[in-house]
């Protein structure tokens, strides 16, 4: 099972979305990270067969998606960040009409839905309108309606977005269990979503791969590149213009506090500081090292 992605390139007029990306995929969980606008969207879009690549080419199996037509959308999933529903639909309802344009047939239709509902765990509140779900329960209810067809390959654009800490957490055990056997991609610009579960990061940057590897992998990258500083905290401005600052700590209740000063964890690639503190990188560090800025500087991503 391989999903081939070669010199892809997408152009509209002067703007480059997505620029000659080459990458295999096969089976686990990968997380494309990246800003908004990174060109996130457009990469998930062309691997739907939604939009044509400018230039390139993506095979699966060795075949291509769109000679491939209707084949390469029987084992397709696809969750937009933004999906259409009919809000007055019943929970149950809405997966069986969205089986009936997938082509379903009525019995195996109502087989997977209800293995669905148990799994997404909306079985419950099957017969609840869609205007009446929670946005977690929406977002369960859009996986689950990107399941139906038991796709091989699922493709999942912001999934996460407006969920509150509990659902996340929640969403994220569901993505592992139905990783299993099946290619998973997900778009996302918040790091916990994918630090935990996926067994590939691949770090988006105007339209390019600009870096991938396992979490493991990509924090070894950070090695000697993270550090704790304590300054005045009327020099910390500075530093956060001249750094690119991970956080501003007040130490409250200590005699640092009272005598004015603060500790800044920033990114540098040699030791900033002689009293400087090598510390342990997160993900959080990488994400802030590619597509952090300093003080003052304005996001170029398009």
């Amino acid at each position: 099972m391989e999903l081939k992605i070669t010199n892809l390139t997408k152009q509209f007029q002067d703007l480059t979305a997505v620029n000659h990306i080459s990458c295999i995929l096969t089976n686990g969980v990968y997380g494309l990270l990246g800003v908004n606008g990174a060109g996130k969207t457009t990469l998930m879009r062309m691997l739907c067969t939604l939009l044509k690549p400018t230039e390139g080419q993506i095979t699966w199996n060795g075949a291509d998606i769109f000679e491939m037509d209707r084949e390469y959308r029987r084992v397709l999933g696809y969750l937009p960040q933004d999906f259409g529903y009919y809000p007055e639909f019943s929970v149950e309802d809405y997966l069986l009409y969205i089986a009936s344009i997938k082509g379903l047939r009525p019995a195996t239709a109502k087989q997977r839905t209800r293995v669905l509902l148990e799994r997404v765990g909306l079985m419950k509140v099957k017969s609840r309108k869609m205007k009446k779900l929670s946005g977690g329960m929406i977002r369960r209810a859009g996986i689950a309606q990107a399941m139906l067809n038991n796709p091989r390959i699922l493709v999942m654009d912001e999934p996460s977005a407006g969920l509150d800490p509990n659902e996340r957490i929640r969403f994220r055990n569901l993505i592992s269990e139905l990783a299993e056997e099946r290619l998973v991609l997900l778009s996302t610009h918040i790091v916990s979503d994918v630090e935990y579960i996926a067994n590939e990061i691949l770090l988006m940057k105007r339209g390019q791969i600009c870096l991938s590897g396992t979490t493991e992998e990509l924090i070894r990258s950070m090695d000697e590149k993270v550090w704790t500083i304590r300054v005045k905290s009327k020099e910390a401005e500075s530093w956060m213009k001249a750094y690119k600052v991970a956080n501003v700590k007040t130490l409250h209740g200590t005699a640092e506090h009272r005598q004015g000063i603060s500790e800044l964890r920033l990114l540098s690639e040699q030791k900033p500081f002689p009293g400087a503190a090598e510390e342990e990188a997160t993900l959080e560090d990488v994400f802030l090292h590619y597509f952090g800025e300093k003080a003052g500087e304005e996001d170029d991503e398009v």
